[in-house]
């Protein structure tokens, strides 16, 4: 089952790196997936029965097929080929994480968070059936309730990192941010007196500072310097402007910012909308 979801999230990852061209479309892709885990979610907690559609049936004849090479407990094969075909009855958990495997837009992303949802779900189905059967429903109902928020947290998690792709103002991360004081960025004088200059420092944790000041009515030069960086901050997004770049592990990468009246601001963000910033116009 390991193996086979491993390589079933790979080729979903894959799938997601055709599908998401743009961060508008990653950001239509997250609103999607997000609906999809909520919804599942709400069928968990049997909120409403139209949530019954969130959860995708296999055909009749595949589960036939399933339950009865399950029946067969001589051969030394057979765990391992119904391990292998559980890929084809995911319940809704599973069909969700499949959703985020194709959010990644990464094959190796998408294999590694498949391999880490297996494995770590695998003691926590095993117990959950456990106690189904020896403690009965209540136990289970309860379990189930555990899981299904924390499918409406992802699902709210996949809005949030949408909203941070598509440049808006508003998101839970920004509303959450302890450090809501803007930073003033480094300054730094140029020949030319027709642009500004201001640096950001792109770490593995983000963005310092993650809020720019910046001169108003005045071309602007970003200056994004990484030193040893390896996580998605690299790929750097300026929705607004339609400014995509994926930098170099360390380096400096020069983005020309057009000329912005007083009091705009201007969003960033990473390729998967977890870290963000502004810059801020003055």
């Amino acid at each position: 089952k390991l193996i086979a979801y491993t390589l079933m999230g790979a080729l979903l990852g894959a799938l997601g790196s055709v599908l998401q061209v743009t961060p508008t479309m990653r950001a239509i892709l997250q609103f999607l997936i997000a609906i999809f885990m909520i919804g599942n979610a709400l069928r968990m907690l049997n909120v409403h029965p139209i949530f019954r559609y969130f959860s995708f049936e296999p055909p009749a004849s595949v589960t036939r097929f399933i339950r009865k090479k399950a029946k067969n407990k001589t051969s030394l094969f057979t765990p391992i080929f119904l391990g292998a075909l559980t890929i084809l009855i995911p319940c809704g958990i599973t069909q969700s994480m499949m959703a985020g495997a194709i959010a990644t837009g990464s094959p190796l992303l998408g294999a590694a968070l498949m391999f880490a949802f297996t494995l770590g779900t695998s003691p926590v189905f095993f117990i959950l059936s456990y106690f189904a059967t020896k403690l009965g429903s209540l136990l289970e109902k309860q379990l189930v309730r555990v899981v299904a928020v924390v499918l409406l947290v992802l699902g709210l998690l996949s809005i949030d990192t949408g909203l941070n792709l598509l440049g808006s103002p508003y998101s839970i991360t920004k509303l959450l941010q302890t450090n809501t004081q803007p930073k003033v960025a480094e300054m730094l004088p140029v020949e030319s007196q027709s642009a500004n200059v201001i640096t950001l420092n792109v770490v593995n944790s983000g963005y310092q500072p993650n809020v720019l000041q910046a001169p108003a009515d005045t071309e602007l030069t970003l200056n994004l310097i990484t030193k040893n960086t390896n996580s998605c901050s690299r790929a750097f997004l300026i929705p607004e402007l339609n400014i995509s770049e994926l930098l170099d592990q360390t380096g400096t990468k020069s983005v020309l910012i057009p000329a912005q009246p007083a009091g705009k601001k201007i969003a960033f963000t990473c390729s998967m909308g977890m870290y963000t910033g502004e810059i801020v116009f003055n």
